[in-house]
């Protein structure tokens, strides 16, 4: 009986590329987010951003998000995650955080211009969110 030649480095190589793909797809599957003293942090895979409450200009919730272009990120079923450019200001990128297309999304404007699309997998939890947001706002323009 012939020998198999054994090709351990490709199948070595082919695990090493799912185990990848698959953790890629594990941290990028929701939003993570935290509050923190005065601040607002939120993490999705390679995307994160870290907004203090005396930064955000406004807050309000919308149905669908507007037409954008993607300038790099992803979208997976009904989860869009990424930096995107405006459609109407074509020099403006608006980062998104959207684990479900289907509910209401959070629109948030700081630092006069950028804009952050954000919702969690949950509308209750996204509620949640859009209060604790809204209270630490109003708990620091209480203070000025």
């Amino acid at each position: 009986m012939a020998k198999r030649k054994r090709f351990w480095i490709l199948n070595g190589v082919i695990v090493l590329a799912v185990a990848f793909c698959a953790t890629a797809f594990i941290i990028h599957y929701k939003n993570w987010v935290r509050f923190k003293e005065n601040r607002f942090k939120i993490l999705s895979g390679i995307y994160y951003r870290d907004i203090g409450f005396e930064e955000i200009d406004s807050i309000g919730v919308v149905e669908k998000l507007p037409g954008m272009e993607r300038e790099h990120g992803f979208s997976a079923w009904a989860r869009e995650k990424g930096i995107f450019k405006d459609s109407v200001i074509p020099g403006r990128r608006v980062h998104i955080f959207v684990d479900d297309l289907t509910q209401n999304k959070i629109k948030l404007v700081y630092r006069d211009s950028l804009v952050l699309y954000v919702n969690l997998p949950d509308s209750v939890q996204t509620d949640q969110l859009y209060r604790k947001l809204t209270a630490g706002k109003d708990s620091i323009t209480d203070n000025f």
